[in-house]
């Protein structure tokens, strides 16, 4: 039976032909290309005034799921006969440049066939703090601004050929306005341009020749393939007409239809390896990627469902070729691929795909499976269910990266009704939010087409001003932690673990939520001061509040919205204040953001909001676990220093009592540099509140109520607090924290963020002043929160610092978490101790008011302490 060629629909319609040339791939070089234009392109139409039809390539991997190892080897084979053209020693100084967003992967995989060239592709996201180093206009385009972000401008400046990859090459404009701009900036006597199919129109090739003379450069050409397209002059209307009369609103999902689960796979993606060519892709970060796809494809073949017989690979966007290698790794590992393609992505070293032979486990049982690739895409495109039509399904969903063009719907084609038993998403980070996950996302929308849907994300890559793309891709000090670092696991993110959006905040922890750890908090208190147990290696059972303490908090949180505001706007203002570039190379236009979990975090995820707010920065977020008498995690720390540069590191806590979490990092980070640890990160903790002036950088130092003390989990992403103990936490684990998925209803941490970022305009101005006044000041701590603690550790007969908790913040922690043997509140303390009233109410606990006290109150814990100092109802024992 003939098969149905993909462009009859519009051709029978439109009028449309597509004319084969009679030497396809015509370019200087007089090389054919290998195949006719039918197999290569079927046609579609999209709603687009500028241009009705769209020719859809069977071999790009973006509308059409296609074998990755024949998407790959496509461009793969263009690479080699630009290598074969320019000669050994040219091609060695070339550099590919690959268009945004259908080309990306197409110009990678060039890159790969000329072996040793570097790799940049336009993008359309700006990435702050990258220069931009060019940028042009795409007239026919949806979406027509492209930017070009070389991590290093001078990836461009070199004197070798620029070869520049675009999918098809219909007038030109495109590509020659490029090539216009850049020789402006960055001349050089030869370009090559490449493309899977050239659709140029007689006056288009001699315009060509034209250029190349009028800039006095050498411009050749290569294509798989070469022809024109005819069109009739009604073809635009007819278009417009046809799009109106067959576009349906109506979404190819069914309302209620059974959800397949959704898996997320930890790639275990190589540190320091960028996530495409946004910024930059060297021969060295190749081999690199070469090195880890192997293991990528079994971790997400072991996450397949056994009877997958049919699998997707679906990229994001821009990101084509991190997930196209993935495909092809995976295609060959699960023991179904195309015969005499996918032998190796890497170009000459045959590295990415050569990941051994056939299946021998996994997904299929090793009866071989079937892969494809595909990616979802920004350009809107007629979907009409017929054989003659290339474009048969179109799921639609909204934009889930935060794009600088604001929010739209996004599409994947083909992909439902494709069969497929499984699909693999794969998306960078900074694509892993709640709108991906959203019940109107894109994760959703597969779930509604396929038996199972992993998600891997991949890191996306945050460039260095001080580095360089031709320089080894991770520069000491991170060198020494890359092979500890790839260890790791990637941080945990919500929903999967905590309520927060998956953007707020990293997780580097392990999930230990099933493990049970909960402790009455006398046993707990028994075990702790008699040395048998640390505090970390369990948990307090969490604290319900009654409803008349959860009326307490939601004033508190009312009252006090607008004062923590302007404190969250001047610690974070202050941070990049003191972290901004100086002449002298240091500082960093974008810090990270590395909250001391649990009171630090709700803080750090404040600081990324309001950074994101006033100004449009998207900061780095992850949590990681301090213990007193134990010190930081030392594995979370190898983690950041082989996906950061250390000194762009801020450590963010909630509060500061007398300093000894201050103390401890401080002495936690030398014991880890001591031990052949990263250097360069800075101990100085930035807070909202210093109470205690043990710090620089914070918000106030009142001590105040901050509302997210006041509960536990609740108002901390339903997290615990972290644990450390022998038997759960091995020497390469991170720290361990449990996900009170249970008290989801509950949850007030989203409530809390968001009441005080409604805040942030209005607080505005006083910020600027107030840091405008920090800045000019003497901020040294001076420590009296220490000597005020000793002090009262002596005058009350406890003789053990560790038993003093001052500030609101801690003693709201000896009333939730602790045995408490009194409270003194300052005298006339208001509204902000309502809370710490109740609850010693609650818990029969004096409360003594103090005349000269330097906070607004101290929690003292019962000193001495054994369960027989309680009566039978566990209330601590009246004070003496």
């Amino acid at each position: 039976m003939d098969v149905v060629w993909s462009g009859t629909w519009v051709a029978e319609r439109l009028g449309v032909e597509l004319v084969e040339s009679g030497a396809p791939g015509a370019g200087a070089d007089g090389a054919a290309g290998p195949g006719p234009l039918r197999e290569l392109l079927g046609l579609a139409l999209r709603r687009n005034p500028k241009r009705a039809h769209l020719l859809v390539s069977n071999v790009l991997g973006k509308h059409v799921p296609q074998h990755p190892s024949v998407i790959w080897r496509s461009g793969y084979d263009l690479g080699v006969r630009v290598r074969e053209l320019l000669g050994p020693d040219e091609a060695a100084r070339a550099v590919v440049l690959g268009y945004a967003e259908t080309a990306t992967g197409l110009g990678h995989s060039v890159a790969d066939g000329l072996a040793l060239a570097p790799y940049l592709h336009s993008t359309r996201r700006p990435v702050p703090g990258v220069e931009r180093a060019g940028g042009f206009e795409e007239s026919h385009s949806h979406a027509t601004s492209h930017l070009l972000l070389p991590e290093d401008p001078r990836l461009l400046a070199g004197d070798g050929a620029l070869v520049l990859v675009d999918d098809e090459f219909s007038t030109g404009n495109t590509v020659l306005n490029t090539i216009r701009g850049l020789h402006e900036s960055f001349p050089r006597e030869r370009y090559v341009i490449v493309a899977l199919v050239d659709m140029r129109a007689p006056e288009d090739r001699a315009r060509l020749d034209a250029f190349a003379r009028e800039i006095g450069a050498r411009v050749d050409l290569i294509a798989l393939a070469s022809g024109t397209v005819r069109l009739p002059a009604d073809v635009l209307d007819k278009g417009q007409e046809l799009v109106a009369r067959y576009e349906t609103a109506a979404p190819v999902s069914v309302p209620g239809a059974e959800r397949a689960p959704v898996t997320r796979v930890d790639l275990g993606w190589p540190a320091g390896v960028p996530d495409g060519g946004r910024h930059g892709f060297t021969a060295a970060h190749r081999a690199r990627l070469d090195a880890a796809l192997p293991d990528m494809a079994e971790r997400v073949a072991a996450a397949l469902p056994r009877e997958a017989r049919r699998v997707l690979v679906l990229g994001f966007e821009e990101l084509m070729y991190a997930p196209l290698a993935l495909g092809v790794a995976l295609e060959r590992r699960l023991g179904r691929g195309v015969p005499g393609a996918g032998e190796g992505v890497a170009g000459v070293s045959e590295g990415v795909a050569g990941v051994g032979g056939g299946a021998t486990g996994g997904a299929g049982g090793g009866a071989g499976v079937e892969v494809r690739y595909s990616t979802t895409t920004r350009s809107p495109v007629l979907a009409v269910d017929d054989p003659g039509y290339a474009i048969r399904t179109r799921l639609v969903f909204p934009a889930h990266d935060d794009p600088a063009d604001g929010p739209g719907p996004r599409y994947a084609y083909n992909v439902a009704g494709g069969g497929f038993d499984a699909v693999v998403a794969v998306v960078d980070s900074v694509a892993d939010t709640a709108a991906l996950h959203a019940p109107d996302g894109l994760l959703a929308e597969l779930s509604a087409h396929t038996g199972h849907v992993l998600l891997a994300v991949v890191p996306s890559y945050s460039p260095s001003p001080r580095s360089s793309p031709t320089a080894a891709p991770h520069p000491s000090p991170h060198a020494p932690q890359d092979q500890e670092s790839r260890m790791l696991p990637d941080p945990l993110r919500g929903p999967d673990f905590s309520s927060y959006a998956p953007e707020d905040v990293g997780w580097l922890l392990q999930d230990l939520s099933d493990v049970t750890l909960e402790a009455p908090t006398e046993e707990r208190e028994e075990a702790i001061q008699s040395g048998g147990a640390h505090y970390a290696e369990s948990l307090p059972v969490e604290y319900q509040p009654s409803p008349r303490y959860q009326e307490l908090f939601r004033a508190a949180l009312d009252t006090s919205a607008a004062r923590i505001a302007q404190a969250v706007g001047t610690v974070t203002e202050t941070v990049l204040a003191e972290r901004a570039p100086r002449p002298d190379g240091t500082g960093t236009a974008r810090p990270v953001l590395v909250s001391l979990a649990r009171a630090g975090t709700p803080v750090g995820v404040l600081m990324r909001r309001w950074a994101q707010h006033r100004r449009g920065l998207d900061l780095p977020h992850y949590a990681v676990s301090i213990v007193r008498g134990r010190g930081i995690d030392a594995n979370a720390l190898r983690w950041l220093a082989a996906h950061h540069d250390p000194a762009d590191v801020v450590f963010v806590d909630g509060w500061t009592g007398k300093g000894a979490i201050t103390r401890e990092l401080a002495a936690a980070i030398e014991e880890f540099e001591a031990a052949g640890g990263a250097r360069g990160f800075d101990p100085a903790v930035a807070v909202l509140a210093d109470p205690g002036s043990c710090v620089r950088t914070y918000g106030t130092r009142e001590d105040f109520l901050i509302p997210s003390a006041c509960l536990n989990s609740t108002v901390s992403g339903l997290i615990s607090r972290t644990v450390l103990r022998a038997d759960l936490v091995g020497p390469d684990d991170f720290h361990g924290a449990k996900f009170y998925r249970d008290l989801a209803e509950s949850d007030v941490s989203g409530d809390f963020v968001a009441a005080i970022a409604a805040r942030f305009d209005e607080v505005a101005g006083a910020v600027d002043v107030q840091v405008k006044e920090l800045l000019a000041a003497d901020r040294e701590p001076t420590w009296e929160g220490w000597a005020a603690v000793e002090r009262i550790s002596e005058e009350y007969g406890i003789h053990d610092v560790n038993l003093v908790k001052p500030g609101v913040g801690e003693t709201t922690r000896v009333l939730l978490r602790r045995v408490p043997w009194k409270i003194l509140a300052r005298e006339g303390a208001g509204a902000d101790l309502d809370h710490v009233r109740l609850l010693a109410e609650q818990r029969g606990v004096p409360v003594e008011e103090v005349a000269e006290l330097p906070y607004t109150c101290v929690g003292l814990i019962h000193p001495k302490y054994t369960r027989g100092a309680t009566g039978a109802d566990g209330k601590a024992v009246a004070s003496a």
